[in-house]
């Protein structure tokens, strides 16, 4: 009687977390995307990356220069074969890690046997969008910002479930579950204790690859560290995450 595969990951690595607007808002999603992959293939250089059955990427907004297949282009991009594949998956926040977990279930179906999962997302560089006219000449306009929530919103979808973005959400459920504001705080708080304690002690280093960042003049700036742990005395913190992760057989 034959066992099942199991799934491992073998390694992982990451690009620093950047801010909206911040140190990596000059990168193009496809761009950023690469570098993960790209850092996984020269760290393990004794793997044949011409075996890798697919490269599956999550990526919720798809509206700009993350388009049509940001996995396939991170890949090609990163120097993989050209023969291997790559799908990128939306389940809007969960699409990361949907991602590991669809490599996974592949690899315990026996369906693959190397994996490439991870997520890119920038949501800096996410472009506003117009919609085409409905009739010839017309002169009707509207401008969308993809960054965050709905557009091209579907007044059936409106009326039936409401489109309220992911803040507009978490103020709702805060209210639903009566969850005190202060509460809140001290959980963010101790969050942003907690990654200024593991950059400190240069834990999170280990998983980083440095995004260089050419300048028109002067030297490269080099991004090697998250930019959201901020000093205590601010009132905001920020929160972001993507990740790449490799699995195998």
């Amino acid at each position: 009687m034959s066992t099942a595969p199991e799934a491992f990951i073998c390694d992982a690595i990451r690009t620093p977390f950047g801010r909206y607007g911040g140190a990596l808002s000059s990168v193009r999603a496809d761009d950023l995307g690469a570098l993960p992959i790209k850092a996984l293939m020269e760290r393990n250089p004794g793997v044949d990356w011409a075996a890798v059955d697919d490269v599956l990427y999550g990526n919720a907004n798809q509206a700009g220069e993350d388009n049509r297949n940001v996995a396939r282009m991170s890949s090609l991009l990163a120097g993989l074969p050209i023969d291997v594949p790559g799908a990128t998956i939306n389940r809007l926040c969960g699409s990361g890690l949907d991602a590991v977990g669809s490599a996974a279930r592949a690899i315990k179906s026996g369906e693959a046997r190397l994996m490439i999962a991870g997520g890119v997302e920038s949501m800096s560089r996410a472009p506003f969008v117009m919609p085409k006219a409905e009739t010839a000449f017309s002169r009707n306009n509207a401008v969308y910002d993809t960054t965050i929530g709905w557009r091209f919103v579907n007044k059936l979808m409106k009326a039936q479930y409401g489109v309220d973005s992911m803040p507009e959400t978490a103020e709702n459920v805060a209210d639903d579950f009566k969850i005190e504001r202060e509460a809140q705080d001290r959980m963010a708080l101790a969050s942003q204790q907690k990654a200024a304690a593991a950059i400190a002690a240069g834990y999170l280093a280990q998983e980083i690859v440095n995004v260089t960042i050419p300048q028109k003049k002067g030297d490269a700036i080099v991004v090697s560290q998250d930019e959201h742990p901020v000093p205590p005395h601010w009132k905001r913190w920020p929160s972001s995450k993507a990740w790449c992760a490799l699995t195998a057989p």
